[in-house]
């Protein structure tokens, strides 16, 4: 992994401690995470982290609430760009494009929340734009959904059908582990 690869921190706010959203897949995600962040951190990787602000008064991501803050292992250092998004796109509405262009990148590293939504819709949009995506599978998570039918889909099941729909044509997936002795 070359010295210019982004670690792109998506969504990892308060709002999803939110019992509303229900039961959830690896709760090692946001420890992963923070591995992560430090790993980037002590090689000089640039890192830059995402924050959904809802657009609707309802919306759990309301800007101004607390749960819209970051979670306190994917904390931004102050030199550290923060994206501020309203859709599930980290690239839509934003900067993100250019800011990896200025850097040089090649290489994005994407973590955080949820697997199924935010995190699947920007590797998708960072491999079709020609970055080489790697999606940190054991650093996101997601819930239990409740298909059209009725039918609930385990949090677990829908993260494992997002990583294999995205492996080999829009990302690659990689664990904690490969990434840190990647970056050392």
């Amino acid at each position: 992994m070359n010295d210019k690869a982004v670690l792109l921190v998506i969504d990892v706010q308060k709002a999803f401690d939110d019992p509303r959203w229900g039961r959830r897949n690896n709760p090692e995600a946001e420890n992963n995470i923070a591995l992560l962040l430090k790993a980037w951190r002590e090689t000089g990787r640039p890192v830059i982290h995402v924050q959904h602000i809802g657009v609707t008064p309802q919306s759990l991501f309301r800007a101004g609430s607390a749960a819209v803050e970051p979670k306190p292992e994917a904390l931004p250092m102050p030199y550290e760009a923060v994206i501020r998004k309203s859709v599930n796109s980290a690239f839509i509405g934003t900067d993100l494009e250019a800011r990896l262009r200025v850097l040089g990148c090649t290489e994005v590293v994407v973590a955080g929340l949820t697997t199924n939504h935010c995190v699947e819709t920007t590797a998708r949009m960072s491999g079709n734009l020609g970055f080489r995506t790697i999606l940190a599978a054991d650093a996101a998570a997601t819930f239990d959904r409740t298909g059209p039918d009725g039918r609930v889909h385990a949090a677990e099941d829908i993260h494992a059908m997002t990583l294999a729909n995205l492996h080999g044509e829009f990302a690659e997936i990689a664990d904690t582990r490969t990434l840190l002795e990647a970056v050392q």
